[in-house]
């Protein structure tokens, strides 16, 4: 997957195909940590909630996107977390309504835009996009959750200072794994309240300066912690995750039915 660069786009990252696989699968490596990085991860995950919170944890509503023209533009995400059942609902850049019920597991489904079901190549087209939408989004919310993830190598960065605290700083590479192996973050966790306020990347192993982007808006929901706002300062640019949910049940028509969810 790669990075798109207009400013009214939503930002896409080159990321771990683990983040897409089921917790459970046999084939996928272990994480690889040291012990000092393994330790702030369980502080981050203790953090966030717990591991047994997460876990637990059966759905997932949320919104991704960017504030354009003082509206919020983007997409919408519903995830069964535990059978990989999937609806993402948007627009097309031409602003035609479009959905798509699929299992990001098997990544079979359908989709639909403007109510007329796609077909052939079209349709497969369709459903990859929407994978790569659902491994996006999900990343750029959820990699505070993911740190110990299948695949993952974390090494311990060193501390930071600077104004408004210390930070420890987890590097975070990839065992051969996932769409672009040779991705690379650093993931800055206060040391106050061992959540993440900031990461850095490097995508596909280039040889420029990391992209920072800040982590804000830190709120509790049910039992969970989430960040619903990503600022790059330097391009003046901002993603928003204004909805986010994590209910107990899901009507069964969200995932079978392309008819509009509310």
């Amino acid at each position: 997957m790669r990075k798109t660069r207009p400013e009214t786009r939503m930002v896409l990252l080159g990321l771990l195909l683990a983040a897409g696989l089921p917790a459970a699968a046999a084939d996928a490596p272990p994480v690889k940590a040291d012990p000092k990085a393994a330790a702030i991860a369980d502080q981050v995950m203790d953090a966030l909630g717990g591991k047994k919170a997460w876990d637990d944890t059966h759905y997932l509503r949320f919104d991704f996107g960017v504030e354009k023209d003082g509206k919020f533009q983007g997409r919408s995400h519903t995830w069964d977390k535990w059978t990989g059942r999937y609806r993402l609902e948007g627009k097309t850049p031409e602003g035609k309504s479009t959905v798509t019920l699929m299992n990001v597991n098997t990544k079979e489904g359908s989709t639909w835009v403007d109510g007329k079901k796609l077909e052939g190549e079209e349709a497969k087209k369709a459903l990859e996009r929407a994978y790569g939408a659902w491994i996006n989004d999900t990343y750029w919310l959820l990699v505070p959750y993911k740190l110990k993830d299948p695949g993952v190598v974390l090494a311990y960065g060193g501390e930071q200072k600077g104004p408004g605290g210390t930070w420890d700083k987890l590097v975070l590479s990839f065992d051969n794994v996932g769409l672009t192996p040779k991705d690379k973050y650093w993931i800055f966790v206060n040391r106050d309240n061992h959540l993440v306020d900031r990461w850095d990347y490097v995508l596909k192993g280039e040889k420029v300066p990391p992209t920072t982007w800040q982590w804000k808006g830190w709120n509790k929901h049910g039992k969970m912690m989430y960040s619903s706002e990503r600022v790059n300062a330097k391009e003046n640019r901002k993603l928003l995750m204004p909805v986010f949910d994590m209910p107990d049940t899901v009507p069964d028509a969200v995932f079978t039915s392309p008819q509009p969810s509310s």
